[in-house]
Protein backbone atom coordinates (compact mmCIF):
# COMPACT_ATOMS: atom_id res chain seq x y z
CA UNK A 1 0.00 0.00 0.00
CA UNK A 2 1.32 3.54 -0.89
CA UNK A 3 2.26 5.81 1.81
CA UNK A 4 -0.94 8.52 2.34
CA UNK A 5 0.00 11.97 1.45
CA UNK A 6 0.39 14.14 3.97
CA UNK A 7 1.25 17.89 4.34
CA UNK A 8 3.28 20.37 7.57
CA UNK A 9 -0.37 21.32 8.34
CA UNK A 10 -3.00 19.78 10.92
CA UNK A 11 -6.29 20.25 12.23
CA UNK A 12 -5.49 23.53 13.94
CA UNK A 13 -4.12 25.02 10.94
CA UNK A 14 -5.60 27.81 8.90
CA UNK A 15 -6.34 29.06 5.76
CA UNK A 16 -4.08 31.62 6.46
CA UNK A 17 -1.48 29.51 6.98
CA UNK A 18 -1.86 27.03 4.48
CA UNK A 19 -1.19 30.13 1.92
CA UNK A 20 1.40 32.31 3.56
CA UNK A 21 3.90 32.12 0.87
CA UNK A 22 1.86 30.69 -1.99
CA UNK A 23 2.41 33.16 -4.56
CA UNK A 24 -0.91 33.04 -7.21
CA UNK A 25 -0.66 35.86 -9.17
CA UNK A 26 -2.24 36.20 -12.36
CA UNK A 27 -4.31 33.07 -11.45
CA UNK A 28 -8.04 32.75 -11.75
CA UNK A 29 -10.51 30.62 -8.88
CA UNK A 30 -13.75 29.99 -8.70
CA UNK A 31 -15.54 29.82 -5.35
CA UNK A 32 -19.24 28.58 -5.28
CA UNK A 33 -21.33 29.26 -2.03
CA UNK A 34 -18.36 31.90 -1.25
CA UNK A 35 -21.14 34.39 0.71
CA UNK A 36 -20.77 33.15 4.15
CA UNK A 37 -18.72 30.48 6.05
CA UNK A 38 -16.03 28.02 4.50
CA UNK A 39 -16.57 29.78 1.14
CA UNK A 40 -16.13 33.14 1.98
CA UNK A 41 -12.34 32.28 4.28
CA UNK A 42 -11.78 30.14 1.42
CA UNK A 43 -12.32 33.04 -0.94
CA UNK A 44 -10.05 35.61 1.18
CA UNK A 45 -7.40 32.92 1.32
CA UNK A 46 -7.13 32.86 -2.25
CA UNK A 47 -7.19 36.27 -2.88
CA UNK A 48 -5.04 37.31 0.07
CA UNK A 49 -2.41 35.05 -1.88
CA UNK A 50 -3.29 37.28 -5.02
CA UNK A 51 -5.52 34.86 -7.58
CA UNK A 52 -7.94 36.83 -9.28
CA UNK A 53 -11.08 35.28 -7.21
CA UNK A 54 -14.63 34.70 -8.52
CA UNK A 55 -17.53 34.26 -6.23
CA UNK A 56 -20.20 32.22 -7.82
CA UNK A 57 -23.26 32.62 -5.37
CA UNK A 58 -26.97 32.84 -5.06
CA UNK A 59 -27.19 36.13 -3.70
CA UNK A 60 -25.56 38.52 -5.59
CA UNK A 61 -25.78 41.16 -3.36
CA UNK A 62 -24.47 39.27 -0.53
CA UNK A 63 -21.56 38.27 -2.74
CA UNK A 64 -20.55 42.03 -3.27
CA UNK A 65 -21.08 42.45 0.23
CA UNK A 66 -18.35 39.63 0.77
CA UNK A 67 -15.95 41.47 -2.08
CA UNK A 68 -15.67 44.47 -0.55
CA UNK A 69 -14.95 42.91 2.78
CA UNK A 70 -12.09 41.02 1.23
CA UNK A 71 -10.73 43.42 -0.40
CA UNK A 72 -10.66 45.49 2.32
CA UNK A 73 -9.26 42.87 4.71
CA UNK A 74 -6.25 42.07 1.85
CA UNK A 75 -5.75 45.15 0.30
CA UNK A 76 -6.12 43.68 -2.83
CA UNK A 77 -8.19 43.56 -6.16
CA UNK A 78 -11.87 42.48 -4.57
CA UNK A 79 -13.06 39.42 -6.03
CA UNK A 80 -15.85 39.30 -9.18
CA UNK A 81 -19.22 38.55 -8.59
CA UNK A 82 -21.34 36.21 -10.49
CA UNK A 83 -24.64 34.95 -10.20
CA UNK A 84 -25.10 30.86 -10.02
CA UNK A 85 -28.16 28.53 -8.61
CA UNK A 86 -26.94 24.97 -8.86
CA UNK A 87 -30.16 23.56 -8.47
CA UNK A 88 -31.46 25.67 -11.39
CA UNK A 89 -29.58 24.18 -14.51
CA UNK A 90 -29.81 27.14 -16.96
CA UNK A 91 -28.27 28.95 -14.41
CA UNK A 92 -25.27 26.91 -14.34
CA UNK A 93 -25.42 27.16 -17.82
CA UNK A 94 -25.61 30.66 -18.22
CA UNK A 95 -22.36 30.78 -15.74
CA UNK A 96 -20.50 28.18 -17.83
CA UNK A 97 -21.21 30.46 -21.42
CA UNK A 98 -20.69 33.33 -19.83
CA UNK A 99 -16.43 32.56 -18.43
CA UNK A 100 -14.06 33.05 -21.28
CA UNK A 101 -10.89 32.67 -19.42
CA UNK A 102 -8.38 30.20 -18.14
CA UNK A 103 -9.28 28.53 -15.04
CA UNK A 104 -6.83 27.22 -12.24
CA UNK A 105 -8.61 26.84 -9.65
CA UNK A 106 -12.62 25.76 -9.01
CA UNK A 107 -13.67 24.67 -5.62
CA UNK A 108 -17.01 23.01 -5.57
CA UNK A 109 -17.49 24.46 -1.81
CA UNK A 110 -21.52 25.52 -1.45
CA UNK A 111 -24.01 23.01 -0.51
CA UNK A 112 -27.31 22.56 1.11
CA UNK A 113 -29.33 20.62 3.55
CA UNK A 114 -33.05 20.47 3.94
CA UNK A 115 -34.88 19.01 7.19
CA UNK A 116 -37.52 17.39 4.46
CA UNK A 117 -37.99 15.79 0.89
CA UNK A 118 -37.61 19.33 -1.74
CA UNK A 119 -37.35 18.82 -5.65
CA UNK A 120 -36.41 20.90 -8.04
CA UNK A 121 -38.59 22.10 -11.16
CA UNK A 122 -37.00 18.80 -12.63
CA UNK A 123 -38.52 16.73 -10.25
CA UNK A 124 -34.64 16.32 -8.81
CA UNK A 125 -34.41 15.43 -4.89
CA UNK A 126 -32.79 18.60 -3.89
CA UNK A 127 -29.64 17.99 -1.72
CA UNK A 128 -28.63 15.74 -4.62
CA UNK A 129 -28.92 18.12 -7.03
CA UNK A 130 -27.62 20.86 -5.56
CA UNK A 131 -24.34 19.83 -4.21
CA UNK A 132 -23.57 17.24 -6.48
CA UNK A 133 -25.34 17.61 -10.36
CA UNK A 134 -25.18 21.51 -9.90
CA UNK A 135 -21.50 21.02 -9.37
CA UNK A 136 -21.05 18.44 -11.98
CA UNK A 137 -22.77 20.59 -14.48
CA UNK A 138 -20.68 23.08 -13.65
CA UNK A 139 -17.49 21.51 -13.57
CA UNK A 140 -17.66 19.60 -16.67
CA UNK A 141 -18.67 22.93 -18.60
CA UNK A 142 -15.27 24.74 -17.53
CA UNK A 143 -13.32 21.72 -18.08
CA UNK A 144 -11.62 23.28 -21.38
CA UNK A 145 -10.99 26.02 -19.55
CA UNK A 146 -9.30 24.35 -16.55
CA UNK A 147 -7.24 22.37 -19.44
CA UNK A 148 -6.16 25.73 -20.85
CA UNK A 149 -4.79 26.93 -17.50
CA UNK A 150 -3.22 23.63 -17.18
CA UNK A 151 -1.55 23.49 -20.48
CA UNK A 152 -0.62 27.27 -19.94
CA UNK A 153 0.74 26.39 -16.13
CA UNK A 154 1.42 23.03 -15.95
CA UNK A 155 -1.65 22.26 -13.72
CA UNK A 156 -5.06 23.46 -12.72
CA UNK A 157 -7.01 21.73 -9.47
CA UNK A 158 -10.97 21.40 -8.69
CA UNK A 159 -11.51 20.78 -5.19
CA UNK A 160 -14.64 18.93 -4.15
CA UNK A 161 -16.42 19.78 -0.62
CA UNK A 162 -17.50 16.44 0.97
CA UNK A 163 -18.35 15.41 4.50
CA UNK A 164 -17.85 12.74 7.15
CA UNK A 165 -22.01 12.82 6.62
CA UNK A 166 -20.76 10.24 3.52
CA UNK A 167 -19.97 7.55 5.89
CA UNK A 168 -24.16 7.06 6.53
CA UNK A 169 -24.45 6.10 3.55
CA UNK A 170 -22.95 5.46 -0.43
CA UNK A 171 -25.34 6.71 -3.72
CA UNK A 172 -28.15 4.77 -5.26
CA UNK A 173 -27.91 4.54 -8.60
CA UNK A 174 -31.33 2.82 -8.71
CA UNK A 175 -32.66 5.71 -6.76
CA UNK A 176 -31.02 9.02 -6.88
CA UNK A 177 -34.30 11.63 -6.29
CA UNK A 178 -35.79 8.90 -3.46
CA UNK A 179 -38.52 8.26 -5.95
CA UNK A 180 -39.38 4.72 -5.03
CA UNK A 181 -38.08 4.59 -1.44
CA UNK A 182 -38.78 6.32 2.02
CA UNK A 183 -37.43 9.82 2.12
CA UNK A 184 -34.91 10.33 4.91
CA UNK A 185 -33.06 14.07 4.47
CA UNK A 186 -29.88 12.79 6.71
CA UNK A 187 -29.58 10.00 4.03
CA UNK A 188 -30.31 12.15 0.99
CA UNK A 189 -27.35 14.48 2.09
CA UNK A 190 -24.99 11.42 2.50
CA UNK A 191 -25.63 10.43 -0.55
CA UNK A 192 -24.16 13.69 -1.78
CA UNK A 193 -21.18 13.71 0.11
CA UNK A 194 -19.91 10.45 -1.31
CA UNK A 195 -21.30 11.32 -4.83
CA UNK A 196 -18.56 14.45 -4.07
CA UNK A 197 -16.25 12.39 -3.27
CA UNK A 198 -16.79 9.67 -6.62
CA UNK A 199 -16.72 13.12 -8.69
CA UNK A 200 -12.95 13.48 -7.71
CA UNK A 201 -12.05 10.22 -8.33
CA UNK A 202 -13.65 9.85 -12.05
CA UNK A 203 -12.74 13.83 -12.54
CA UNK A 204 -9.19 12.85 -12.00
CA UNK A 205 -9.37 9.28 -13.90
CA UNK A 206 -11.04 11.34 -17.29
CA UNK A 207 -8.68 14.62 -17.01
CA UNK A 208 -5.41 14.12 -15.31
CA UNK A 209 -3.94 13.74 -19.32
CA UNK A 210 -4.99 17.44 -19.38
CA UNK A 211 -2.96 17.86 -16.21
CA UNK A 212 -6.10 18.46 -14.28
CA UNK A 213 -6.77 16.97 -11.08
CA UNK A 214 -9.79 16.86 -8.73
CA UNK A 215 -9.87 15.87 -4.76
CA UNK A 216 -12.62 15.97 -2.54
CA UNK A 217 -12.06 17.06 1.09
CA UNK A 218 -13.88 17.13 4.65
CA UNK A 219 -13.30 20.32 6.15
CA UNK A 220 -14.70 19.00 9.53
CA UNK A 221 -17.47 20.18 12.00
CA UNK A 222 -17.66 23.84 11.47
CA UNK A 223 -20.27 25.61 12.39
CA UNK A 224 -22.29 27.60 9.20
CA UNK A 225 -25.60 28.76 7.71
CA UNK A 226 -25.79 24.67 6.58
CA UNK A 227 -27.04 24.24 10.15
CA UNK A 228 -30.17 26.66 9.67
CA UNK A 229 -32.14 24.09 8.69
CA UNK A 230 -32.19 21.09 10.33
CA UNK A 231 -34.70 20.06 11.92
CA UNK A 232 -34.88 18.86 15.42
CA UNK A 233 -33.87 15.26 14.63
CA UNK A 234 -30.76 16.38 12.76
CA UNK A 235 -30.07 18.37 15.44
CA UNK A 236 -29.77 15.63 18.01
CA UNK A 237 -28.23 13.61 16.15
CA UNK A 238 -25.35 16.32 15.53
CA UNK A 239 -25.19 16.75 19.26
CA UNK A 240 -25.26 13.51 20.02
CA UNK A 241 -22.16 12.86 17.96
CA UNK A 242 -20.57 15.96 19.66
CA UNK A 243 -21.13 14.38 23.04
CA UNK A 244 -19.41 10.84 21.55
CA UNK A 245 -16.55 12.67 20.50
CA UNK A 246 -16.94 11.91 16.78
CA UNK A 247 -15.43 15.17 15.93
CA UNK A 248 -14.96 18.60 17.46
CA UNK A 249 -16.00 22.38 16.28
CA UNK A 250 -13.80 23.81 14.04
CA UNK A 251 -13.70 27.86 12.75
CA UNK A 252 -14.43 28.84 9.24
CA UNK A 253 -10.51 29.32 8.95
CA UNK A 254 -9.61 25.99 10.31
CA UNK A 255 -12.25 23.75 8.06
CA UNK A 256 -11.36 25.99 4.97
CA UNK A 257 -7.62 25.13 5.43
CA UNK A 258 -8.10 21.54 4.14
CA UNK A 259 -9.51 23.11 1.18
CA UNK A 260 -6.23 25.60 1.46
CA UNK A 261 -4.19 22.47 0.81
CA UNK A 262 -6.07 20.64 -1.95
CA UNK A 263 -5.56 23.70 -3.27
CA UNK A 264 -2.47 25.30 -3.52
CA UNK A 265 -0.50 22.80 -1.35
CA UNK A 266 2.26 21.32 -3.75
CA UNK A 267 1.81 17.86 -2.32
CA UNK A 268 -1.63 17.71 -4.38
CA UNK A 269 -0.29 19.26 -7.55
CA UNK A 270 -0.35 16.71 -9.55
CA UNK A 271 -2.55 14.31 -7.44
CA UNK A 272 -6.23 13.61 -7.94
CA UNK A 273 -8.78 11.24 -6.89
CA UNK A 274 -8.02 11.47 -3.04
CA UNK A 275 -10.12 12.57 0.31
CA UNK A 276 -8.57 14.90 2.26
CA UNK A 277 -9.08 15.47 6.14
CA UNK A 278 -7.34 17.39 8.79
CA UNK A 279 -5.09 18.65 5.45
CA UNK A 280 -3.91 15.42 4.91
CA UNK A 281 -5.24 12.50 2.35
CA UNK A 282 -7.25 10.09 4.68
CA UNK A 283 -7.09 6.08 5.18
CA UNK A 284 -9.84 4.36 3.53
CA UNK A 285 -12.15 2.45 5.43
CA UNK A 286 -14.25 -0.66 5.32
CA UNK A 287 -18.01 0.17 3.80
CA UNK A 288 -19.08 -1.15 7.53
CA UNK A 289 -16.97 0.59 9.53
CA UNK A 290 -18.36 3.42 12.04
CA UNK A 291 -17.78 7.05 12.35
CA UNK A 292 -16.81 6.86 15.96
CA UNK A 293 -14.07 4.07 15.21
CA UNK A 294 -12.95 6.23 12.09
CA UNK A 295 -13.91 9.64 12.17
CA UNK A 296 -10.76 10.85 9.46
CA UNK A 297 -11.26 8.01 7.42
CA UNK A 298 -13.59 7.28 4.07
CA UNK A 299 -15.11 4.29 3.21
CA UNK A 300 -14.81 2.56 0.15
CA UNK A 301 -18.04 3.35 -1.36
CA UNK A 302 -17.21 7.37 -1.42
CA UNK A 303 -13.86 6.29 -3.74
CA UNK A 304 -14.46 2.97 -5.73
CA UNK A 305 -13.70 3.93 -9.24
CA UNK A 306 -16.47 1.63 -10.71
CA UNK A 307 -19.27 3.52 -8.76
CA UNK A 308 -17.53 6.52 -9.90
CA UNK A 309 -17.87 5.64 -13.46
CA UNK A 310 -21.67 4.72 -13.40
CA UNK A 311 -22.48 7.96 -10.99
CA UNK A 312 -20.89 10.00 -13.92
CA UNK A 313 -22.73 8.22 -16.92
CA UNK A 314 -25.74 9.05 -14.68
CA UNK A 315 -25.11 12.30 -14.17
CA UNK A 316 -24.26 12.92 -17.71
CA UNK A 317 -27.73 11.63 -18.40
CA UNK A 318 -29.31 13.61 -16.28
CA UNK A 319 -27.73 17.36 -16.78
CA UNK A 320 -27.77 16.50 -20.83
Amino acid sequence: MPELITTRFDAASTAADVVEGVDLDGRRAIVTGASSGLGLETARALTAAGAEVTLAVCNVAAGSEVARRIASETGRRAPAVRAVDLADPASVAAFVDAWNSPLDVLVDNAGLVTSDLQRTGRGWELQFATNHLGHFALTTGLHRHLADAAAARGGSRVVVVSSTAHMRAPVDLADPHFEHGPYDPQIAYARSKSANSLFAVEATRRWRDDGVVANAVNPGGVATGLQRSFSPVQRASLAAAEAAGTFSWKTSAQGAATILVAAVSPEFAAVGGRYLDECREAHVVPDDATLAEHPHGVKRWAVDPDTARALWRLSTDLVS
